[in-house]
């Protein structure tokens, strides 16, 4: 039987006077590949906050690991890339080791010392992303691109079973493009369950197995992309919505 990672149901949310959610539902198991698809303010950060509890849940259920949300202590098994220019100042001024780092915190506590196997950890995300020589630069110095395999290697030093990615390819140049996207399918080849926003729906369609497709605001659409047919890939490129569920 496969392995439930998380369960959405009949998920709604709605900022003063503009619903972006509405009975969103799907599930997703061990080593899934969910892509969202859709424009900007339809909803697909939104779900992302909701499931990293960002967000308050006002109607619905968000179940991770067989827990109800509201419940789930252990965050340690969900990793998180957001989209690096919102989120992060590169004048901060720290090391990439100390901002790979700083993701272990909350399995030591702020006063633990970090072991030999913590370094180890982080010398072997920093290698799976191809930033080894880097260690010691101070973010600040790298290129975009650098900082968001960084960023990745942050999310992963943790050993997650669960990896969220909100547009983690924006702006960062063609080579640091591909090798975001090698280590993507990497991960996911080896059984890690993602999911991910990104404008390249192409890209999404290609490698999520199932797909989650705002085409307007509120419903989202939980399709498998096996169950796809030629007139829902139109529909999907075309920016219509897609009248199946899975």
């Amino acid at each position: 039987m496969e392995q439930e990672i998380l369960k959405v149901e009949n998920l709604s949310f709605e900022y003063p006077d503009t619903p972006v959610l509405r009975d969103v539902t799907f599930t997703l198991c061990k080593g899934d590949f969910l892509g969202i698809i859709g424009e900007n303010g339809a909803g697909k950060s939104t779900l992302i906050k909701l499931i990293l509890k960002i967000l308050p849940i006002p109607s619905g259920k968000i179940t991770l690991f067989g827990e109800d949300l509201s419940e789930f202590k252990e965050h340690c098994k969900i990793g998180y890339v957001s989209q690096k220019a919102s989120s992060f100042n590169s004048a901060f001024p720290a090391t990439v080791k100390e901002v790979v780092m700083a993701n272990l915190y909350s399995k030591k506590g702020l006063m633990r010392r970090f072991t030999r196997s913590d370094e180890d950890k982080m010398r072997a995300v920093l290698d799976k992303v191809g930033m080894s020589e880097y260690e010691n630069k101070l973010i600040g110095e790298l290129s975009g691109g650098q900082q968001q395999r960084v960023f990745i290697a942050r999310a992963l030093v943790s050993e997650p079973e669960l990896l969220l990615m909100d547009e983690p390819t924006v702006g960062v140049d063609a080579r640091s493009l591909q090798k975001i996207t090698d280590i993507i399918e990497e991960l996911n080849g080896r059984g890690m369950t993602m999911i991910m926003t990104n404008h390249d729906t192409p890209y999404l369609v290609r490698e999520a197995n199932k797909l989650l497709i705002f085409c307007e605001h509120g419903n989202g659409e939980f399709v498998r992309r096996s169950d796809l047919t030629m007139q829902q890939l139109g529909d999907i490129f075309a920016g219509k919505r897609v009248h199946h569920h899975a």
